[in-house]
């Protein structure tokens, strides 16, 4: 299923405030929200501006690493979610699919650092069928949240 990055945002939780990448897909109302990392979700929200700051970050020196090797991304795939014990949600895994030299791969990678790596790149984003009905969730819950560049102030 095709999917691309609607928002980065910040939702509130009895933890604390927790960062939040939504997903849209294509022809569906609901999305699937991926929560993550404060890190990644300002190098998400980066990717997504094309914004250059100067010195490459953690996800630009991976892109130009694989560029200088000859690589690049071909597709985002979030293809599955390991359910927690406690039924709790669960971990999201994701597959780096790229184009080398030596022909395709696929790299074991977080969603986070996939979807900062394809907002960089305008890779396309896939989720499985599986993931989708799994993960799914009602878009308005995640429009009234707060965008995370607004939450850590400049980036």
């Amino acid at each position: 299923m095709q999917a691309s990055i609607d928002a980065v945002r910040v939702a509130g939780t009895p933890q604390g405030p927790v960062p939040v990448v939504v997903l849209t897909v294509d022809g569906e109302d609901d999305v699937v929200p991926i929560f993550i990392g404060f890190d990644e979700a300002t190098s998400i929200a980066r990717g997504l501006e094309a914004e250059d700051i100067g010195r490459p970050l953690t996800h630009d020196l991976m892109l130009d690493v694989m560029e200088e090797l000859g690589s690049r991304i071909d597709r985002v795939v979030v293809s599955e979610i390991e359910q927690r014990e406690d039924g709790q949600g669960g971990t999201y895994i994701a597959d780096l699919h790229l184009e080398t030299p030596r022909g395709e791969t696929i790299v074991d990678a977080r969603p986070s650092d996939s979807l900062a790596l394809a907002a960089r790149t305008n890779a396309s984003i896939e989720v499985t069928a599986d993931v989708f009905e799994n993960g799914r969730d009602d878009s308005e819950k995640f429009d009234e949240l707060q965008d995370i560049r607004n939450a850590t102030g400049e980036m």
